[in-house]
Parts: C-alpha cells; sequence; structure tokens
C-alpha cells in the first residue's frame, strides 16, 4: 500500500521545514514540498516526522517479573530471576506482543529481543516470539539467549576454589539449535532477523564464541552479547583471560562491524580504543544499570573516541518499562554529571541520532533504515505536537527527548505498513491483549531466592562487602 504523508514537520540540518513525504513498494520514494499525493493521504499538520527509534537490547520474557524483583545487585538478582521465571509458550507470545506494543508506542520500529528459550523447546520458544512480533508488525531482531557455563561461574572466585556444575545442554547442542533457528526463521526482508548471542563472557566458553563466530560468517548475521555490565564481570575476566573482556573478545575475533554489546559499564581507554578500531557497537542501557546499581557507562567517551552508540530499555524487570523515550531521555541527560565540559553533552538532536541511526548501523541495517532517506525502507513515526506534554511550543525534538510525553506517537510505519493509526496499534487488539496479560498474572508480595541466599556469602566476599 501507498501512502502520502502530507506537511508534516522534519529537520534538516537542524532546521524545520514543513515537507511531504511519499511511501511506496515499502520505501520512502520522495520527500519534498507540495508533492502529488500517491495513495492513502495523511495529514501530518502539527505532527512530528521522524525515522523510527530501535530498542537495541531487551528481554521481552522478563515482562512477568517487572515491579517484584528485589534490590540486588546483577549477579544476585540474576540468581533471583533464574528462580521465578519457569516460562511457557503462552507467556513467551503476550510478553513479546506487549513488548511490540510498548515498544511501537514510545517511537521503536525495531526491537532487538535477547530471548530467553524454555528448556528442551528452545525452537518453539523462537517460533513464538517470531509470530508475536509479527503480528504486531514491528522489525524484529531475535537474539536467542545462550550460554554453556551454570549460573555460579558468573561470580568471580576471589582465589577460592569453586565447584559449577554443568550446564545442562552442550555447546554445539547449542549452536545446531541456533542454526536450525537461523534455517527456518531467519527472513530479514518479512522483517525477522535471527542474531547469534552468547550471554556474555560470564556465562560462555571460547568454544561457545567461536562457534557463534562461525556461524555469523557462515549465514551473515549480526552478533550480540552483554559485556562488563558490573564491576563483578570485570574482575571475572582478569581471572578468565588474565586481560580484560574487550581484549579477549577481539583476540577470538568476536568484535565487529555487526557485533552490538549491551551494557559496557566497566571499560579501560584501551578496551574503547578496540571497539572504535573493529566498529562494534555499545548498546546503552541507563536504567537497567541504574536500577542494578551497575554504574555509568562512560557513553561521552565512546562517542569522542568514535564508537558507534544505540540506545536499549533492557528486560522489563530490570528496567521495569518498555518506554524506549525514558531510556533516550535518562541516557542523554545523565552523562552531564561524568563531564564538566557541557561542549561533550548530548543534546537532543543527538539522542535521535542515536535512538534511530545509531541503532540501525548496529544492526548492520544503516543502509536501510535509521534516517529519512530517498530509497530507504519506511520504518517511520510521527508525534503529535498538539499532545499536552509537547505543549506549549518551543523545539518539537527537545520536547520528545528532554519531556515526558505521553500518548504522543500518532501513526507508526514498519517496512511500508501502518501499524498505529491516530495512537492506537492496528494490528492486534490492545485491550485484548491487557485483559490477557492481566488473567495469566497475579498481584504478589515480595518473596525470597533460594539460589540468591545461597550464593550472596560468596558475592559478598569477593566483592570486599561485609558479610
Amino acid at each position: 500500500m501507498n501512502y502520502t504523508i502530507k506537511n508534516a514537520l522534519t529537520t534538516v540540518d537542524n532546521r524545520y521545514l514543513h515537507q511531504d513525504l511519499i511511501i511506496s513498494h515499502q520505501q520512502i520514494s520522495a520527500i519534498g514540498t507540495d508533492l502529488e499525493p500517491v495513495g492513502t493521504v495523511i495529514d501530518a499538520t502539527n505532527k512530528l516526522l521522524l525515522p523510527g527509534f530501535i530498542n537495541a537490547h531487551t528481554h521481552s520474557s522478563e515482562m512477568w517479573q517487572r515491579g517484584i524483583m528485589s534490590m540486588y545487585p546483577l549477579e544476585l538478582w540474576l540468581a533471583e530471576l533464574y528462580d521465578f521465571a519457569p516460562l511457557d509458550l503462552s507467556q513467551v507470545y503476550l510478553s513479546a506482543l506487549g513488548t511490540a506494543v510498548e515498544t511501537l508506542l514510545s517511537g521503536g520500529t525495531s526491537v532487538v529481543d535477547h530471548l530467553v528459550l524454555i528448556p528442551g523447546k528452545e525452537l518453539e520458544t523462537i517460533a513464538t516470539a517470531v509470530r508475536a512480533y509479527q503480528e504486531v508488525g514491528i522489525r524484529a531482531f531475535i537474539a536467542p539467549l545462550i550460554q554453556d557455563e551454570s549460573i555460579t561461574a558468573g561470580i568471580p572466585s576471589g582465589n577460592t576454589s569453586q565447584n559449577h556444575e554443568p550446564y545442562f545442554r552442550s555447546t554445539q547442542a547449542t549452536l545446531d539449535i541456533i542454526e536450525t533457528a537461523v534455517q527456518q526463521f531467519h527472513n530479514p526482508v518479512n522483517g525477522v532477523s535471527i542474531l547469534v548471542a552468547p550471554t556474555g563472557i560470564q556465562l560462555c566458553t571460547d568454544a561457545l564464541f567461536t562457534g557463534c563466530i562461525e556461524l555469523s560468517q557462515k549465514y551473515d548475521l549480526c552478533r550480540h552479547s552483554h559485556l562488563l555490565e558490573t564491576k563483578a564481570q570485570e574482575k571475572l575476566a582478569q581471572e578468565k583471560y588474565g586481560c580484560t573482556a574487550v581484549e579477549h573478545l577481539q583476540r577470538i575475533g568476536y568484535l565487529d562491524y555487526r557485533t552490538s554489546l549491551a551494557h559496557c559499564v566497566h571499560l579501560s581507554d584501551r578496551d574503547i580504543e578496540i571497539l572504535a578500531a573493529t566498529k562494534s557497537t555499545v548498546v546503552h542501557n541507563p536504567l537497567s544499570n541504574l536500577r542494578l546499581g551497575s554504574g555509568i557507562a562512560p557513553i561521552l567517551k565512546y562517542r569522542k573516541a568514535g564508537v558507534n552508540i544505540s540506545f536499549g530499555c533492557d528486560g522489563a524487570s530490570s528496567n521495569d518499562s518498555q518506554d524506549l523515550l525514558e531510556a533516550i531521555k535518562i541516557g542523554s541527560i545523565l552523562h552531564n554529571v561524568t563531564d564538566m565540559d557541557y561542549r561533550n553533552w548530548i543534546t537532543p538532536y543527538d539522542a535521535v541520532q542515536i535512538a534511530a541511526q545509531g541503532g540501525a548501523i548496529g544492526l548492520n541495517m544503516g543502509n536501510y533504515i535509521g534516517t529519512l532517506d530517498i530509497g530507504k525502507q519506511a520504518d517511520l513515526v510521527t508525534y503529535d505536537l498538539t499532545n499536552l506534554s509537547l505543549l506549549p511550543r518551543t523545539d518539537p525534538i527537545g520536547l520528545l527527548v528532554l519531556g515526558r510525553p505521553s500518548l504522543a506517537v500518532d501513526s507508526v510505519w514498519v517496512n511500508g505498513k501502518q501499524v498505529v493509526s491516530h495512537g492506537q496499534v492496528t494490528t492486534i487488539d490492545v485491550d485484548e491483549l491487557r485483559q490477557a496479560l492481566f488473567n495469566h498474572s497475579q498481584w504478589q508480595t515480595m518473596r525470597q531466592s533460594q539460589t540468591a541466599m545461597e550464593l550472596e556469602p560468596h558475592y559478598r566476599f569477593v566483592m570486599g562487602l561485609s558479610n
């Protein structure tokens, strides 16, 4: 279907212009003033038109734990998550739908789902998430979360003797699952891409990383991982490799222009140079890093060094939201306290570029999405500038990024298909989704994780905390 978006407010070289944009054959075919209409005409008067943002790192199934997780650092938080997160396929489906809807309604047209797999139902889990994302119509980058070491291996030993239970599935069996998933579901033309996605150095052997590199080369897949989210992971890398995690990943060949790395809170200056040289992307997840006490990623340093940056919400039980605009706001202004030189601070215009083009580059999609250019795929969002949260009239992008926009998204197109109109998702019944999420859950009080309690004394010891 073709569309003509009339009289939208766009930004060109930091100036605002009223322009028309034509979508035909799923692409942006024309941009200008007073264009001859083609197809369905959309009146975008008093609407801000921007490229769709990318939610470049999340875990959809964490939605079932949001609001209840203990105030723990990552390593103990994970133990609690594992204890209370047995999933079924209906939950996978509903939480993927919810993640997609929340992303669309906060300006995102793409989502990277570091998807937790149900043991013994790994391919069914991926198929279920694919179905949900295709029903909503969001562009999905599904990164099945894999590991081949048990959870206790993610905590440094601190020069003590530690025995870790073998992981329940072999490295090769895991890689076989991912290759089958690629063969069955990888279909970028139809908006679904599979990524290789070892969870991180803390729970993965080199054999798993190198196997993922081979799959990435064989099928031209992007790569995704957590990296140095916590001080504990920084210590663990030194124990495992005798060098930083970044240096080790460079040695084994995991870092390149297709690699996106979530968090990157604790990196050395040399690490930053490596990321820039390998053209790797850092996915900034400011809210989860604050929620888990992980720290503030040195994003201004990364930008100065030429490292590509994107924004992510992270999972909905470490954030506990999938509001991409909220992550963009916090991820921008948080760094005003890390560098006294205000000339280095992230402006609203910078933030929009990071969220759209930076996200696209990190997924090797920079030639296809992320900017309003003729020939690019039509992943677009309009915002209602008469919405109370975007008034009174000043700088529209400043209002969007620095304010607290509420229900401001008016329309969304993904790959040329309109999936949100007048603030309503058109592809699924959101009221029905809300009711299903309500019916499949219950009010809870705080609970205690047995695994977290068992790990806590050792964690406190190695991190230098009193018991």
